[in-house]
């Protein structure tokens, strides 16, 4: 034992603790290994990205005009607001977010060849993105039946279309879902082909981003 603490702490013959490797060598062997590291990329399609990005940037307007005009006709807005369900907005929050982590749920599984696991969450996801249009659905029509009129003023406008905008996007959301289900029962995904439920998870976050930023502004703040 005490000959192997002497061989390693005594200095390189060849230049008092310098490296024996030649010049060049470890720079070699950094780049090999940078070269084996796999290179970062976003997850799914690169299409659904190009999607997601023209989707915020249209909802980001309408957000900015709903802050505007708030801002220009407050006793308006704020009456149109107080007629809102806080409850069920609170619902469908619940319910895009169990849809979200199902959607993650689903993903690990098949990357864990897990498939069985995989289809079943892809199943709660569904379920999540149907919940919430029945919610909304129930929502729209007691509105209808209490005589809600879109063009009625600014409010009812851009309430209609920031909350039927999103209404579209889940039902999207749902139709994809559905269709992943389908395809990953009958064992169409695997560890090393998911790019699918990636891409349909990737979709379903920046559905329910967009109600994190649509809740609060339409619903709560005043």
């Amino acid at each position: 034992m005490n000959h192997l603490r002497r061989c390693a702490s005594s200095p390189s013959p060849a230049g008092g603790g310098r490296s024996q490797w030649p010049a060049g060598s470890t720079a070699a062997l950094d780049g090999a290994r940078a070269s084996e590291a796999p290179e970062p990329r976003l997850a799914g399609d690169g299409m659904v990205w190009l999607l997601v990005l023209a989707e915020l940037l249209t909802f980001g307007l309408l957000f900015a005009s709903f802050a505007v005009a708030r801002r220009l006709q407050p006793g308006m807005f704020a009456q149109g607001q107080a007629e809102l369900s806080l409850s069920t907005g609170v619902l469908n929050t619940l319910l895009l977010v169990a849809g979200s982590w199902a959607a993650v749920r689903a993903v690990r599984s098949f990357e864990a060849d897990r498939r069985v696991a995989g289809a079943r969450w892809l199943l709660a996801a569904l379920a999540g993105a149907v919940g919430f249009l029945v919610v909304k659905s129930h929502e729209f029509l007691g509105k209808v039946q209490a005589g809600f009129d879109w063009a009625t003023n600014t409010f009812t406008l851009l309430y209609t279309l920031l909350t039927g905008f999103h209404y579209l996007h889940v039902l999207v959301g749902a139709i994809v879902f559905a269709v992943l289900w389908h395809k990953a029962r009958q064992g169409a995904y695997s560890q090393s082909d998911h790019m699918g439920p990636i891409s349909g998870a990737v979709f379903w976050h920046m559905v329910d981003l967009l109600w994190m930023v649509l809740f609060p502004l339409v619903y709560v703040i005043r």
